[in-house]
């Protein structure tokens, strides 16, 4: 772990990834990390998340937390107030673009397995033939075609391939169709496609702003590429120690892993 000399200003939005960050193995938040969360709060720091998963796969975490702030949610298409259980923002993916994405994609690498997350707070995460979760404890419908996959409104598309790593296809994905449409790397075995424009520093922005905090008083903490828009919009970006190499190289800080309450040893050592 690294120190790195902070920023002269004190932090008054703590902006939190979950997966691989502030969620330990199960989904679950230690009592360190949330005692430190709580001191911060105390001290008069508001605490955000910032999610790749959309609402409905969510709320039982937020619920756990006995969380009631907003939640920038389904990798920035979504603002959820959770005091109130309702959605302040939300964006939707054109499920044409989605299609012709895909198509792009697979004349250059062949098949590949989609699934995608609906629009809307009680909202299905649907997947086509191939898709594997591999987060058992989340909620999914199985379809048996492609075309299923289009039915309803989407946020994003979640793709995976029979041979390419995550890495390759994100790179693959991002060289075919990155005119068209956002390509992230979320997390393991988890690369998707979102509207163009949305990432998590987009709804980290609108969120910050109904807060009325700016980015020279943010602190993020996160372990994906998906979290470097995030760190590039907060005035000091925390990696984890089990981070993705991309966003350990503009990260401003490396912490403890999530499974260490690498969180907390950051929080601990700002606000006592």
């Amino acid at each position: 772990m690294t120190f790195a000399p902070l920023p002269a200003l004190p932090f008054a939005l703590i902006a939190t990834d979950l997966d691989g960050t502030l969620l330990r193995a199960g989904d679950a938040v230690s009592a360190r990390s949330s005692g430190a969360l709580a001191a911060a709060r105390a001290a008069g720091a508001r605490h955000i998340i910032v999610t790749g998963r959309p609402v409905p796969q969510v709320r039982h975490v937020l619920d756990g937390l006995g969380y009631t702030g907003l939640a920038v949610c389904a990798q920035g298409a979504q603002v959820y107030d959770a005091a109130r259980g309702r959605l302040l923002h939300s964006v939707s993916m054109d499920r044409e673009l989605a299609e012709v994405a895909l198509g792009k994609i697979e004349a250059e690498i062949g098949e590949v397995y989609a699934a995608v997350n609906q629009e809307g707070l009680d909202a299905e995460m649907l997947m086509g033939p191939g898709y594997r979760m591999w987060h058992p404890h989340l909620p999914t419908v199985r379809v048996a075609r492609r075309c299923d996959l289009w039915s309803a409104p989407i946020n994003k598309v979640l793709l995976q391939h029979p041979e390419l790593d995550d890495d390759e296809l994100t790179r693959v994905a991002r060289s075919v169709v990155g005119d068209l449409v956002n390509v992230t790397m979320a997390g393991e075995h988890t690369v998707e496609l979102q509207p163009p424009g949305i990432d998590k520093a987009h709804g980290l922005v609108r969120a910050a702003d109904v807060l009325g905090v700016c980015a020279t008083r943010t602190i993020a903490f996160g372990d994906m590429p998906n979290d470097i828009p995030m760190f590039a919009w907060a005035a000091w970006g925390v990696a984890m120690a089990n981070s993705h190499p991309e966003l350990v190289a503009v990260a401003d800080e490396l912490t403890l892993s999530n499974e260490a309450d690498g969180i907390a040893v950051v929080l601990e050592r700002l606000f006592g």
